[in-house]
């Protein structure tokens, strides 16, 4: 794990114990920021224009649930680490029997390759909208973003947060811009976040409302944020756990706010100049891309959106190569150095998105992208159950044990992700 690899990165940030709450906030902000990357990454990009285009803003509030739980779970998995000082690879290492650890770890691995399959995809597609680089070659040249990673890591882990909030901060400008130009009516925006039964009786509207939840609620992130969250040096007393506990869920609260804002503006702007112009099958990012300039009247937008694209990528790449090393060692104690990780990681991920662009063609990625966010949410059960059951321990939690409407909302959450993803596969296998 780079945490552990490199010893200065644990518990290397100070907290001002002296100063205001204010300053104290200001020191514990960031992990969560690290986090609020995957919630926004290319994968959400075409879960929300295929919700947004083909249903207008009905699917918002599987959007504002899936913020909404994941906030929760992030609370949960940032308490995790504090108070055991594990991640949830290692507690699943040091708790589960062999076979199910090793089982565990192959279901994470396939995760990660999702999410990286996801950020390969967006990050071609972009190179290909802001300078006309072939797809082929783009997903390429993603495979040189390891020396990018690398570099910032040598920087130590403050300046890595601060520059992964710098590229958020510029996905929120280009979309804040965006829905300025679009000017979505408000009426049918509200209504959207209203919950609707047809998503059941639906089946095209169901696979794409569980492809958002496996792109907004993503299963790495659990293990991630239980590790990340241990940078800070909180005291080791019970108020200084309880005081860092605190703290983080604010940051996890904010951090996930902001994506909750991108992930809502992308549906939004899908049905707002989409949907409302007849154009109810955008799901490529291509595509919408070069709708985005006679809709709204000019190239702007468009680019503001290639940018963000752009954006959201690299910050993707940042985290997925974090979440890996954590993944990795936590579950096999296995220490990779961050190059091979990375290299290994990346090779899995561009093996399908290479074979189809030969196969079948470009036009074939955007539904390979959608399809990377199914199988997140098909493993999301697998991060989420062992969560739920260690913060549910009072043997390994002590006073920081859930207390009983965490567990019944987080046990809900489970049971409803995990029943929506055996439906969704069930559907598709049959």
């Amino acid at each position: 794990m780079i945490l552990n690899q490199n010893p200065q990165h644990k518990s290397s940030v100070p907290i001002p114990h002296e100063k205001s709450w204010v300053w104290k906030l200001l020191a514990f902000s960031g992990p969560a920021y690290l986090i609020a990357v995957g919630y926004m990454d290319p994968g959400n990009w075409a879960t929300d224009l295929a919700g947004g285009s083909q249903f207008g803003y009905s699917l918002l509030f599987v959007v504002l649930a899936s913020s909404l739980s994941a906030m929760l779970l992030q609370y949960l998995c940032a308490k995790l680490g504090i108070v055991t000082g594990r991640d949830l690879a290692e507690l699943s290492r040091d708790h589960f029997p062999v076979p199910v650890t090793i089982f565990l770890w192959i279901m994470a691995e396939v995760m990660i390759i999702a999410c990286d399959l996801a950020e390969v995809i967006g990050s071609a597609i972009a190179l290909y909208l802001l300078f006309h680089i072939p797809l082929l070659w783009g997903v390429l040249i993603t495979a040189a973003d390891v020396l990018l990673l690398l570099a910032l890591v040598r920087h130590g882990f403050r300046t890595l947060e601060a520059i992964v909030f710098v590229l958020i901060a510029t996905v929120v400008a280009c979309f804040g811009i965006d829905l300025l130009v679009a000017q979505p009516a408000l009426a049918p925006l509200f209504a959207g976040f209203i919950p609707t039964g047809s998503i059941l009786l639906n089946h095209d509207m169901l696979y794409i409302a569980i492809g958002i939840i496996g792109a907004t609620v993503m299963p790495h992130n659990l293990y991630l944020h239980s590790s990340v969250v241990q940078t800070r040096r909180y005291k080791e007393s019970p108020e200084g756990k309880r005081e860092a506990i605190r703290f983080s869920g604010i940051d996890s609260v904010i951090a996930l706010s902001l994506a909750f804002f991108v992930n809502a503006a992308i549906l939004v702007l899908a049905a707002s100049v989409f949907n409302a112009h007849g154009y109810t099958h955008v799901t490529d990012l291509t595509e919408a891309y070069k709708l985005l300039v006679p809709l709204l009247g000019g190239s702007f937008a468009a680019i503001l959106f290639g940018l963000a694209l752009l954006a959201s990528g690299q910050n993707s790449t940042i985290t997925g190569t974090l979440a890996g090393q954590v993944i990795m060692e936590g579950f096999l104690g296995l220490k990779l150095p961050p190059a091979l990780r990375r290299i290994l990681t990346r090779g899995l991920a561009l093996i399908p998105a290479v074979a189809c662009i030969l196969i079948f063609g470009a036009g074939s990625l955007p539904k390979l992208l959608i399809l990377s966010q199914v199988i997140l949410s098909i493993q999301l059960p697998f991060a989420l159950v062992p969560l739920l059951y260690f913060t549910s321990r009072r043997s390994l939690m002590g006073e920081f044990v859930n207390k009983m409407w965490t567990s019944i909302i987080a046990g809900i959450i489970t049971v409803v992700i995990s029943g929506l993803s055996v439906f969704l596969l069930f559907g598709l296998v049959a």
